[in-house]
């Protein structure tokens, strides 16, 4: 069961700073698109649903976490994250996606924190919880060879840190729409859920996706730049004339200018480099990357693609 349309949504807190890049089918071909703004999330899937050319679901992927650390699962007394979704933000749950100021706020029904910077301790989180720093990364997350270290869900501050992403990619997208999708891979293995639904979504990581189409670490590179990221382009382009089942023409001149000067240009970049690999593993040109076990298909997800 093919997609008829992957996209694939650079995520941010900042409405300005979403973009995605869309797939089309035609025949036995995928027709990639620029990249463009996300726009609206209200009704993201009914407008790319209406996009489609061909029969088939929309696969849809967020680069925010799509899932919960098992042995928080545990602590919440629910089965799964399914059911989790049911009751964020309800009842006992109200304060769940309010991030805590202090640590005494810090409790299994308000995890996140600090919603500020001045005096906080990750240990806060850890004794707040009454977890570990090891509890708190799901399987997906843990470090590896070649991987950078990744940040724990609950904590909301740095770089690098997703909570904040992930509050606002859960209630806009995942909690809103849970009745009429499929989520991979708590529904099942990748083709058993899209044949079952009409859209389904995945959680998606361009990180990942650098090396999968081939560009390398070295020299250093910045994707925060243009001049970085037209130095590696030439590897998308590669990418682009290898896979004869991708017409991808109109991101040609993205990837001649680095995906633009401005500010958006990273997130472009992204969102392109992360639709380039989901359509890799719709070809089964890489696997989707899920152990078929829980707490993978009970709690925690995957990052489609990821071994």
């Amino acid at each position: 069961m093919q997609p008829a349309v992957i996209v694939h949504c650079d995520w941010s807190i900042e409405a300005r700073k979403r973009w995605m890049a869309v797939a089309l089918r035609r025949g036995e071909r995928y027709h990639v698109t620029a990249p463009e703004p996300v726009a609206s999330t209200a009704d993201l899937i009914d407008r790319l649903r209406t996009r489609a050319v061909a029969a088939g679901p929309l696969l849809l992927g967020f680069d925010f976490p799509i899932g919960l650390p098992a042995a928080y699962g545990a602590r919440t007394g629910l089965a799964s994250f399914r059911q989790f979704l049911d009751v964020a933000g309800e009842g006992k749950w109200a304060d769940w996606f309010r991030v805590a100021t202090i640590p005494r706020e810090i409790t299994v029904t308000r995890p996140f924190y600090p919603a500020r910077p001045g005096g906080t301790l990750r240990s806060h989180l850890f004794e707040g919880l009454g977890l570990q720093a090891a509890d708190l990364l799901r399987e997906c997350e843990r470090p590896a060879p070649g991987r950078a270290t990744p940040a724990m869900l609950f904590w909301t501050l740095g770089g690098n840190q997703v909570g904040k992403a992930a509050i606002t990619g859960w209630r806009e997208i995942i909690q809103p729409n849970r009745y009429r999708v499929g989520l991979w891979p708590f529904d099942g293995p990748l083709f058993k859920v899209l044949a079952e639904n009409k859209t389904v979504i995945a959680e998606t990581y361009p990180g990942d996706g650098y090396g999968q189409i081939g560009i390398p670490r070295a020299p250093v590179w910045s994707k925060r730049r243009q001049e970085g990221r037209r130095s590696v382009c030439g590897f998308l382009q590669r990418w682009v004339e290898s896979r004869t089942s991708v017409d991808a023409a109109a991101l040609l001149p993205c990837l001649a200018d680095g995906f633009g000067a401005d500010a958006s240009g990273e997130d472009r970049f992204d969102c392109a480099v992360g639709l380039l690999s989901m359509i890799d593993v719709v070809f089964g040109v890489r696997g989707e990357g899920a152990p078929p076990e829980t707490p993978v298909t009970t709690w925690e997800g995957w990052i489609l693609g990821r071994t």
